[in-house]
């Protein structure tokens, strides 16, 4: 039996290169508003929430422009822009040893739930998880990664001592660090963390190989 048999996974710089999608969607939803953006649209601005990122983009937080931003990033990306995701390389072999060592596996992200479920459909992911939450996927919306953690924790009787987190970002420590769960660094997507930015008790792996590694070794995190 592996270590950890329940795999919370952030998505996003994790599992898939979603930037080039992404990007190109908020593009289109500033050129359809006729707006240009205030700061540069580029991979540093994925990971958080649609609308928190779209009032960075705007610099502003009126209500009308978001909701019209909104709007058209989701007719973009939800139509046919979540098709340009890939994933990373190693990425499906690792899931796949995963769930044949006999780990449960989940996501949790900031991502929207429906491109979510559009993503791991189009890339043949979606058997591999037995529970995917995102922030929408409750009313009212969670209001952060930590809390979703919560309760997909709580819904699912995930014991704390047989689960990790792994993600990309500040954020995905933190909220793995909330909950009380060893947190795993992906390093080879686009928001990976520096050296300088990672605590001393979270760890860092450059590979989905390694990542399959230390979730299956006998030593804990």
């Amino acid at each position: 039996m592996p270590r950890y048999d329940h795999v919370l996974f952030d998505l996003d710089g994790t599992l898939i290169d979603s930037a080039p999608a992404i990007l190109a969607s908020y593009r289109d939803a500033f050129a359809a508003a006729g707006r240009e953006a205030v700061v540069p649209i580029d991979a540093s601005i994925v990971g958080p929430p649609l609308l928190e990122t779209l009032q960075m983009l705007a610099g502003t937080t009126d209500a009308a422009v978001i909701d019209t931003l909104a709007a058209g990033f989701k007719a973009s990306y939800d139509s046919t822009g979540y098709r340009q995701t890939a994933a990373y390389e190693g990425v499906g072999e690792m899931l796949q040893r995963l769930v044949d060592a006999g780990c449960t596996l989940a996501i949790a992200t900031n991502k929207r739930l429906l491109p979510t479920r559009l993503i791991l459909e189009h890339l043949g992911w979606a058997g591999h998880f037995a529970a995917v939450y995102a922030l929408d996927l409750f009313e009212p919306r969670l209001p952060h990664k930590a809390a979703m953690i919560a309760r997909l924790m709580q819904d699912r009787a995930i014991p704390h001592g047989r689960a990790v987190y792994v993600g990309d970002r500040s954020e995905d420590g933190e909220s793995a660090d909330a909950n009380g769960l060893p947190f795993l660094a992906a390093t080879w997507g686009y928001g990976s963390l520096s050296s300088a930015e990672m605590a001393p008790h979270w760890r860092a792996v450059a590979t989905p190989a390694a990542l399959g590694d230390a979730i299956l070794s006998a030593q804990a995190l």
